[in-house]
């Protein structure tokens, strides 16, 4: 009898990681893929390739960088990043940290650290770095699509000094 449930318990655990493995296997490529994909973008944005950049971004993706309006058409996100990759002095990339598939295979999201150089209002340059959160969907010919963009700052806010408040 012992015999006979520590086979039966065998084939059920053989089994069930026969069919595991593939679905990891799938979510393992995507991942890469969805790496690879944010690797390229970074690329063009550090490029300052305005089109290339907007290229990775859906139809109805929504764009949502700090101390903006959200950007929800073609026409504002390529306006968004036009106006933070021609500015003199600007700099950015970004390294995925971790990429997460649903599922269904069809949504995933990626996170991870940014960099950034600006120019500010009165000529200086100003180092940036902080956290982003994309969501990416599969599109109906299979490629995948930024539908959702965020990402905000580490360093502290500035804001007026406690004295200029009232």
């Amino acid at each position: 009898m012992k015999t006979k449930l520590l086979f039966v318990c065998g084939c059920v655990f053989l089994l069930s990681f026969t069919f595991a493995s593939p679905a990891a296997a799938a979510d393992t490529k995507i991942e890469q893929a969805l790496r690879d994909l944010d690797a390229k973008w970074s690329a063009a944005a550090g490029a300052k390739d305005v089109d290339k950049t907007v290229s990775y971004y859906a139809e109805s993706a929504v764009v949502m960088p700090p101390n903006a309006s959200a950007a929800t058409t073609k026409e504002s996100i390529r306006s968004a990043w036009k106006e933070m990759l021609t500015t003199p002095g600007a700099a950015i990339s970004w390294k995925t940290t971790k990429v997460e598939v649903a599922k269904a295979g069809d949504l995933a999201y990626v996170s991870g650290t940014y960099e950034e150089t600006m120019t500010d209002a009165s000529g200086k340059s100003v180092q940036d770095h902080g956290k982003y959160v994309e969501v990416w969907e599969k599109q109906a010919d299979g490629t995948w699509k930024v539908v959702a963009d965020i990402w905000n700052s580490d360093l502290p806010a500035s804001g007026p000094a406690p004295s200029e408040k009232k």
